[in-house]
């Protein structure tokens, strides 16, 4: 993989945190439940960085 900066999902809108032990995040941007970071997941599964990142409102 290239050096890219991480995506900080926690930063995200579209990130949220389940109440599911096996799937403790999640990403309502793209509609799934993971373990590991979702903007982690994107990037293993496309191969591209996270295309809808969008930074929380103050």
């Amino acid at each position: 993989m290239k050096n890219e900066k991480r995506i900080n999902c926690f930063g995200c809108r579209y990130f949220y945190t389940t109440w599911e032990p096996a799937h403790p995040r999640g990403c309502k941007g793209y509609g799934f439940k993971t373990k590991a970071m979702p903007s982690t997941v994107v990037l293993q599964s496309s191969g591209s960085p996270c295309l809808k990142f969008v930074p929380k409102s103050k």
